[in-house]
């Protein structure tokens, strides 16, 4: 008991060092860039007396120690200073366009860890044979290949050749403001107001965004799911498995992968979190409104505030996933208990 307290204690400390850590990296950001937020804020042509008086409002006039301590204090406060882009504080702004980002990583992980896992596993069993060599070249074009390519040469030939996929943007102007937002999320709202044609339309935007992010996720899950599940075949406990007649199937599924799921956590976890900072090349060739293309936007705008608070966003989410990580790798491996 008091060894997992004592655990327990040292994530704790090393969760909040970290955060205090990312506070600090956000502020320092805030103050290094050659963007003035006042100069964004009043205007390249605001007379000097307001300059001065709007500088001080912000409180950029004080020291840099008192700046972050002011800093510091709005964050407890769940205060992310307001967009000179849009006029919303950031937080509402983040609480706004984080939701459809939070749907295209989902379905992008989930599409990515179904596919990518039983190939990785597929390929480790057939290791050096051509299946395994196809596989390979499959996942080695998913890291290839750049991302704005595959999604531009989507559009072209499912959008504008053929035509049997919708346009960019997540949803047709004819549902534009027809569904009442409830948890952000389109694909759960539109069954929440019991409307099927703006559900399947709002899959139907999905498709592509979200086949794109999966197949890059994919060729990094199936991977590394290879390269475990290689070493895992080749302990003593799966020749053991095998030399007593079990089925191939059962040597795989039974003994060898519940190892490899372990590492795999990780793997899942890193993804996860590298989907929801912002896909911001997919989002912005589809015109997606989510964290990645809000943040393209107000750092071309030179609009700090929300740099900053999604800079933070993404640090919490990868922190946070992390832990869980840990937590899980926990959970199922008890020699880290």
């Amino acid at each position: 008991m008091t060894r997992r307290i004592k655990s327990f204690s040292a994530i704790l400390s090393s969760v909040i060092l970290t955060l205090l850590g990312l506070s600090i990296v956000t502020f320092l950001i805030g103050r290094v860039m050659p963007v003035d937020p006042v100069i964004a804020a009043v205007g390249d042509n605001a007379p000097e007396a307001v300059v001065t008086r709007v500088r001080a409002e912000m409180g950029l006039d004080q020291p840099l120690p008192v700046q972050f301590l002011h800093y510091l204090s709005q964050l407890l406060h769940g205060d992310l200073g307001m967009s000179v882009l849009t006029k919303n504080p950031v937080a509402q702004d983040i609480a706004r366009f984080f939701p459809a980002t939070f749907e295209l990583a989902t379905a992008a992980l989930i599409l990515a860890a179904i596919i990518g896992i039983p190939l990785g596993v597929w390929a480790a069993v057939r290791q050096g044979t051509m299946t395994d060599q196809a596989i390979r070249v499959v996942c080695l074009a998913g890291h290839s290949i750049p991302v704005f390519m595959l999604s531009l040469i989507s559009l072209l030939v499912f959008y504008s050749a053929l035509g049997i996929a919708p346009g960019p943007g997540r949803q047709d102007i004819i549902y534009d403001g027809m569904i009442t937002p409830v948890t952000g999320l389109l694909s759960v709202d539109t069954l929440l107001a019991g409307d099927l044609g703006a559900f399947w339309d709002a899959l139907a935007h999905m498709a592509q965004p979200v086949c794109i992010l999966a197949y890059f996720s994919m060729a990094y899950i199936a991977r590394m799911t290879r390269a475990f599940m290689i070493d895992a075949l080749k302990g003593e406990f799966v020749i053991t498995a095998r030399a007593k007649g079990l089925s191939l199937s059962r040597v795989i599924w039974g003994h060898a992968f519940p190892t490899v799921a372990v590492q795999l956590v990780t793997v899942l976890a890193l993804t996860y979190a590298g989907l929801l900072e912002g896909a911001v090349v997919t989002e912005t060739v589809f015109s997606w409104p989510g964290i990645g293309q809000y943040l393209t936007n107000s750092l071309m705008n030179g609009d700090m505030n929300p740099v900053i608070g999604t800079t933070l966003l993404i640090g919490i989410i990868y922190v946070g996933l992390n832990l869980v990580a840990d937590l899980f790798y926990r959970l199922l491996d008890p020699r880290v208990r």
